[in-house]
């Protein structure tokens, strides 16, 4: 076999590609993903002497054509993401970096948001509106997120049920992505935790103030 620059750009793109499988760090593997996908077409290129209709001839240049900008996104979003959540300080509000990956949905005056023992998939962050939790008489106001000690409990049912008290802007995010942002960057795990403790204490000030009274 005639061994040069462009078969050893050839070979380095595959094991660039084998790689990317054995990498548990996402921002690594897309990293090796895009390099891959760039020299396999740099490959094709030099292989076919710059004919592009043999280029497209086979599948692996298109697969290649088609992954090179999948990957470009996805390796941009993640270090988006990164950068977000390093920048983030203790004071900073989790819904300022977590809100563009959450999904809009409106509800009205009444509407029940989940009940006691319901199962838990998803937090929510109040834009605008108010919400009530009913078996404390307690209100969740603009600006607060909800629903995310059920989420991580071991059983993940809610422990309370939850009731629009004016019509509502929530933004929600399913457990299936909190997992893939946090499979992105485990560093989010951190903030859920700071998160969820500050509720417990929060719970523990007002049963406080409650058996004060």
């Amino acid at each position: 076999m005639h061994f040069d620059i462009t078969t050893a750009i050839g070979f380095l793109g595959g094991a660039f590609y084998l790689a990317s499988h054995y990498q548990k760090n996402m921002v690594s593997l897309r990293i090796l993903a895009l390099a891959s996908n760039v020299l396999s077409l740099i490959f094709g290129l030099l292989h076919s002497h710059f004919d592009m209709i043999k280029m497209i001839e086979l599948p692996e240049n298109i697969l290649n054509a088609i992954l090179l900008p999948v990957n470009a996104k996805r390796l941009s979003e993640i270090l988006r993401l990164t950068k977000q959540i390093e920048q983030a300080t203790v004071e900073s509000p989790i819904s300022e970096w977590l809100l563009p990956h959450m999904h809009l949905k409106k509800h009205h005056t009444g509407d029940v948001l989940f009940r006691k023992g319901d199962k838990a998939h998803e937090i929510v962050y109040v834009a605008a509106g108010r919400l009530k939790l009913q078996e404390v008489n307690h209100y969740i106001e603009p600006g607060e997120l909800i629903g995310e000690i059920g989420l991580f409990s071991g059983d993940k049912v809610r422990t309370m049920t939850v009731v629009c008290e004016t019509d509502c802007e929530l933004y929600k995010m399913t457990d299936e992505m909190m997992y893939h942002l946090y499979y992105q960057n485990p560093k989010l795990g951190f903030f859920f935790m700071r998160l969820i403790v500050e509720r417990l204490l929060r719970d523990v000030r007002r049963h406080r103030s409650e058996s004060a009274t």
